[in-house]
C-alpha cells in the first residue's frame, strides 16, 4: 500500500497526479452560458455534479475565471447539457480555447435551442438539459478554483429515454470523465441492488 501527501507523491512512481483517476467516473458539466453583453459560451467541465435533490441543485468548478463561470456570475444563469456517446466529438470540440465571443456551438457544429426559463441556450441535440439559476459562488481556499452552484428551475428530457416511468440511461449513453487528459467512459449497462 502506497501512502503520500498530495503535494509530496513519488514522481518516479506516479509522474501524473492520479487524483482525477480516483474520483471516477465524474459526470461532464457541459455548460452553456450567456454574458451580460449577449456573448454565448459552451464548455465541458470535468468537475461537475449534482449536489442535492431538495431543491435540485448542481455545481461546476472552474479553474480560474473562465468564460462559463464569468458569464454565469454576470447573469445568474446557466444550462447543463448531457454529453452523450453520440455527442462525444462535438463535446470535445467545444473544449477548444477560442477567443472570447467566438461561438463554441458553431465551432463544434451544434445547433442551439431556446431555453424556457433562463436566457442561455441549450444544446439542441442533448437528450437532457437542466436550466439553472445561480444560488451560490464559492472560492476554494488555497487555489484558483471557483465553484458555481445552480438550482434547477427547468428540465428538458427526450421522451425516448423514458421506459416504464423511469429514465433508461443505457438509451442515453452519457459520457463521464475517468482521469488524466483524455480518459472517458460511457454508461452502457446498469445493475440494481436494493437497499436493505
Amino acid at each position: 500500500m502506497v501512502f503520500y501527501e498530495p503535494d509530496k507523491r513519488d514522481r518516479d512512481l506516479l509522474p501524473h497526479d492520479p487524483f482525477k483517476a480516483f474520483i471516477a467516473p465524474r459526470p461532464i458539466g457541459w455548460v452553456s452560458t450567456v454574458s451580460a453583453s449577449g456573448a454565448v459560451n459552451l464548455a465541458p467541465y470535468s468537475y461537475f455534479n449534482a449536489v442535492c435533490d431538495t431543491p435540485p441543485t448542481v455545481m461546476f468548478s472552474s479553474n480560474g475565471a473562465k468564460d462559463s463561470m464569468t458569464f454565469a456570475h454576470e447573469t445568474g444563469e446557466f444550462v447543463w447539457n448531457m454529453a452523450t456517446w453520440d455527442l462525444r466529438e462535438p463535446m470535445n470540440l467545444s473544449s477548444a480555447d477560442l477567443p472570447r465571443g467566438e461561438s463554441e456551438f458553431a465551432h463544434a457544429g451544434l445547433e442551439l435551442a431556446a431555453s424556457r426559463l433562463v436566457t442561455p441556450p441549450r444544446v439542441a441535440a442533448a437528450p437532457v438539459s437542466l436550466e439553472c439559476k445561480v444560488t451560490q459562488v464559492v472560492q476554494i481556499s488555497g487555489g484558483p478554483n471557483i465553484v458555481t452552484f445552480g438550482r434547477v428551475v427547468g428540465v428538458h428530457l427526450d421522451e425516448a429515454a423514458i421506459v416504464d416511468g423511469r429514465v433508461d440511461l443505457t438509451r442515453l449513453k452519457p459520457l463521464a470523465r475517468c482521469g488524466y487528459r483524455g480518459d472517458y467512459t460511457v454508461v452502457e449497462s446498469l445493475f440494481e441492488m436494493v437497499r436493505p
